[in-house]
C-alpha cells in the first residue's frame, strides 16, 4: 500500500479550499457578478459623424430603425443603410423604409440593404462587399442593446476598413437585473 505524499495532501487540501472560497464567493455575490456579465453586453458609444448609419435586420417596425432614422436626422451621417433578410418574400429593410416614411422620415435619406443572412456573422460578410462599395470608412452600428457589444465585434472582423462606432436603441434588456426577468434573459442569450 502507498501512503501519499504528505506535500501532496497539502497541495490538495489547499486546492479544495480555494475552490470552495471561490464558490462561496460567487454565490455570495452572484448578483454583481451577473449584473457586470449584462453591463458587458452592451456597448455605448457617443455617437459621432460617420459616413453612414447602419441598422442591422431583425426590426422593421421599432426601436432599431427609429434610432437609426433618428441619428440620420440629427446629421451624424448622410444616409441610413436599412440591413434586412426576407420577411414574408419581401426584403425588412424595404418594408422598415415604408415604415420610417410613413411615420414623416425622408425617403432618400434611407438605403435599403436586403440579403439572405440569418446570423450576424452571415450578415456582416453579406454586407462588407456593399460597405466598400459605398466607400464606407466609419459607421454608426444600430442594433439592440444586449447585441451590441457582439454585434461590434463581428463587424470589426469581418468588414476590414470600417470603424464602427455602436449606438444600439433602447429595448426591453435590462442589464441590472436580465437574469431575473424572462425577456431580459432570452435577449441575453440571443
Amino acid at each position: 500500500m502507498k501512503v501519499a505524499n504528505p506535500s501532496q495532501l497539502f497541495r490538495s487540501a489547499r486546492a479544495t479550499v480555494v475552490v470552495a472560497c471561490l464558490a462561496l464567493i460567487c454565490w455570495r455575490f452572484y448578483p454583481v457578478t451577473l449584473a457586470a456579465l449584462g453591463q458587458f453586453l452592451v456597448r455605448s458609444d457617443t455617437p459621432e459623424h460617420a459616413d453612414a448609419i447602419l441598422v442591422l435586420g431583425g426590426d422593421f417596425w421599432g426601436p432599431r430603425v427609429l434610432k437609426g432614422a433618428e441619428l440620420g436626422m440629427q446629421g451624424f451621417a448622410p444616409r441610413v443603410l436599412i440591413s434586412g433578410p426576407p420577411y414574408q418574400n419581401r426584403p425588412e429593410s424595404e418594408l422598415a423604409i415604408e415604415f420610417l416614411a410613413g411615420k414623416g422620415y425622408p425617403k432618400t435619406l434611407f438605403l435599403s440593404l436586403p440579403h439572405q443572412a440569418r446570423s450576424t456573422i452571415e450578415e456582416a460578410i453579406a454586407l462588407a462587399p456593399e460597405m466598400r462599395r459605398l466607400n464606407i470608412h466609419r459607421a454608426i452600428l444600430v442594433t439592440r442593446g444586449s447585441h451590441s457589444r457582439r454585434a461590434s465585434i463581428v463587424f470589426q472582423l469581418f468588414c476590414p476598413g470600417v470603424y464602427f462606432v455602436s449606438v444600439p436603441a433602447t429595448d426591453q434588456f435590462n442589464a441590472l437585473s436580465w437574469w431575473s426577468d424572462p425577456e431580459s434573459r432570452l435577449l441575453a442569450i440571443i
